[in-house]
């Protein structure tokens, strides 16, 4: 009798209990199985899908002609002859090339440096604005300026710093010289990281108060019970739910590197210079379409593109490393 207890212990399986075998890895559906539970998301994400396709995958295939000798009027994109890398050559030995890289990067690492975070700092000051139509009344007044065109800023801060702005004239009524900042060289990249500022920062403080939003509230009355007061809370509670979103635009900024910019910077190379206002958008216009050496232009949009996949590739790297899901992650 002690026998078949025995038995039965060892061989019955008690509940929730798994019998000893090889491990059982995560259970992959079929194509079709997936293909049945999803085909209501791929029928939305159709009309998107023809789009992209259409406007961004078709065009993207001449870019072969950054490998040719592209000449539109007599052969086209199949009767040009390859030239392989000489486009890319050229571009490499150019001067003006490296002067509109060099300010690219350039302001593009000041803007985050001084720009990058005010949006975030915008964002949290209105968040404590106890009066609802007062916060509601500061971001309408904030996010206006981003639906006006670069024509439109570019003129308003004439109008307000330029050689006959109103700042040089009050300057003027108190006996000092006026100053003209709307044609000064050296100054020039404050001028541009003002005018993204002014025009763009409401833009994505609506971001990060989206994301404030889904901060679990309950945390700020534990976190005040326990006696933390505001700048605590803020660091240990607000900073830390906003992080994902911070390294989620930081990727992104950093793989749009090259592009800080078309208008705003055509507008103003006459005042002030290309020798400081020379960036890639302005130099692919001038040295590409304005020519019509349309193969040199293409070379130098090509490489703008990978350098910004690469780009978008090592800070997703390095957010994986600090523990964020990024722009991407392997499933």
């Amino acid at each position: 009798m002690s026998a078949d207890a025995d038995t039965r212990s060892v061989t019955e399986v008690r509940p929730g209990a798994t019998q000893a075998g090889p491990a059982a890895g995560p259970r992959q559906d079929s194509f079709a199985a997936r293909l049945r539970r999803d085909w209501p998301l791929l029928v939305m994400a159709m009309p998107m899908l023809v789009l992209v396709t259409a406007f961004w995958w078709v065009p993207a295939l001449g870019n072969v002609i950054a490998f040719q000798d592209y000449n539109p009027f007599s052969g086209g994109i199949l009767g040009s002859p390859i030239i392989g890398f000489t486009n890319f050559a050229q571009l490499f030995g150019d001067a003006q090339f490296i002067r509109a890289v060099v300010n690219t990067l350039g302001i593009t690492a000041f803007q985050l440096v001084f720009y990058f975070p005010l949006p975030i700092a915008l964002a949290l000051l209105l968040n404590s604005v106890v009066s609802g139509r007062l916060r509601a009344f500061i971001q309408g007044v904030v996010y206006l300026p981003h639906f006006f065109s670069w024509v439109l800023v570019v003129a308003i801060f004439q109008q307000m710093f330029g050689g006959a702005g109103l700042l040089a004239q009050i300057l003027r009524d108190h006996g000092h010289a006026g100053i003209d900042w709307m044609t000064n060289s050296d100054t020039f990249i404050l001028l541009v990281t003002a005018q993204t500022v002014w025009k763009d920062a409401g833009w994505g403080t609506i971001v990060f108060l989206a994301a404030l939003s889904t901060i679990d509230q309950n945390l700020y009355e534990a976190a005040a019970v326990d006696g933390a007061r505001r700048w605590r809370r803020m660091w240990h509670i607000t900073l830390p739910g906003l992080r994902p979103v911070i390294v989620l635009l930081l990727i992104l900024r950093l793989g749009d590197a090259l592009n800080v910019g078309f208008e705003q910077f055509m507008l103003q190379r006459g005042a002030v210079g290309s020798k400081v206002s020379e960036v890639f958008d302005t130099f692919v216009y001038w040295s590409g379409l304005r020519t019509g050496d349309f193969g040199y232009g293409a070379a130098a949009g090509l490489f703008k593109g990978l350098v910004g996949l690469a780009l978008i590739l090592a800070a997703n790297r390095v957010a994986h490393a600090l523990g964020e899901r990024g722009v991407y992650s392997r499933s």
